[in-house]
């Protein structure tokens, strides 16, 4: 793998509407008294009232530039990573240019999407990006609105989601930083397709198609137990040979920064690769899971807490469906 010196210059993170406790779910899905906790372990999360994902993911990139103590005009791309779309067309981060009030910039705006991974799989095409010379600063988006898509008749995957958006902002680092992305890897293995989708939305079933989509078409469709399965039989090799091209040990990591797919999905990825409790950074509980907004979340509070510092070697790790596992191995 190529080392290459990239800097995360600055994060950014936004949560919508008000918060949604495990009390107030429990009522919802018709459950008892502290299902909800039990089950995902999930204490609160946000919904979005009335705001879209690009005005959300606006305010999280606006949080970014300021961290970076940059405006837009000093960003040349723009990359929305989400799982989720505003509408089939455009493209999502389109909108967020719009929503930012820079309409008229001319700046490069596109969507890069691997679903919960797509914040990882953009920071590692896009860090390519600025090594060749192609961009210098990027401004990376993740958004979604998961609320409008949950089946409530399947509680378990309905209990567990929450909307939110985060941004970084990258560029190079400079001579004498240690700030590098040192490697990643992203594997797909479509036999899992099935197990997380949305069935519309595509060309596939349309409302004018020769299969017409229904209503439930449009809502997420999960079998946990299947990806559980599927993930806990990759990941452990996955990673090892993530671990060997980068010339790490799981010791070597000041935080590992896992997609936040579940309480269950966390507790197997700490069990499997030897992940200390010192080193996970865990956010279900105030979020929930955020599709590919968790990642970016997660990475955003562990450096606004102090618990990454200049030159702390960082993981970053998760499924996604399709099935696809991915990992990054960064110094912050």
């Amino acid at each position: 793998m190529t080392l290459r010196k990239i800097k995360i210059m600055g994060t950014g993170k936004y949560l919508p509407g008000k918060p949604v406790t495990d009390a107030e779910m429990d009522e919802r899905l018709g459950v008892a008294r502290g299902w909800t906790r039990k089950t995902t372990d999930v204490a609160v999360r946000y919904f979005a009232d009335g705001e879209t994902s690009s005005e959300m993911g606006a305010k999280a990139a606006l949080a970014a530039l300021e961290a970076a103590s940059l405006r837009f005009s000093d960003i040349d791309c723009l990359v929305c990573a989400s799982g989720t779309r505003e509408q089939a067309l455009p493209c999502t981060a389109v909108f967020i240019q719009k929503a930012m009030g820079e309409q008229r910039s001319g700046v490069p705006a596109f969507d890069i999407d691997a679903t919960c991974l797509s914040f990882l799989n953009a920071l590692d095409v896009m860090s390519c990006m600025i090594a060749a010379g192609r961009y210098r600063r990027v401004l990376i988006v993740s958004t979604e609105i998961a609320s409008l898509g949950l089946d409530w008749r399947h509680k378990e995957s309905a209990a567990l989601f929450g909307d939110g958006a985060a941004a970084v902002v990258i560029g190079p680092a400079e001579d004498g930083d240690e700030s590098a992305v040192i490697g990643a890897s992203l594997r797909t293995y479509s036999e899992g397709a099935p197990y997380s989708e949305i069935r519309s939305g595509g060309t596939k079933r349309h409302p004018l198609g020769p299969e017409a989509a229904g209503p439930e078409d449009y809502l997420f469709r999960m079998d946990g137990p299947a990806i559980f399965k599927m993930a806990a039989r990759l990941m452990p090799a996955f990673t090892e040979e993530l671990l060997q091209a980068t010339g790490s040990r799981m010791s070597d990591f000041k935080a590992v920064v896992p997609h936040q797919g579940s309480a269950m999905a966390v507790r197997l990825l700490r069990k499997k690769l030897g992940i200390s409790e010192e080193q996970l950074v865990y956010i279900t509980p105030e979020h929930g899971n955020t599709i590919a907004a968790s990642i970016p979340m997660g990475l955003h509070d562990a450096i606004r807490s102090g618990r990454i510092s200049r030159g702390d070697r960082v993981l970053l790790i998760g499924t996604a469906a399709g099935l696809t596992l991915g990992g990054l191995v960064l110094v912050y």
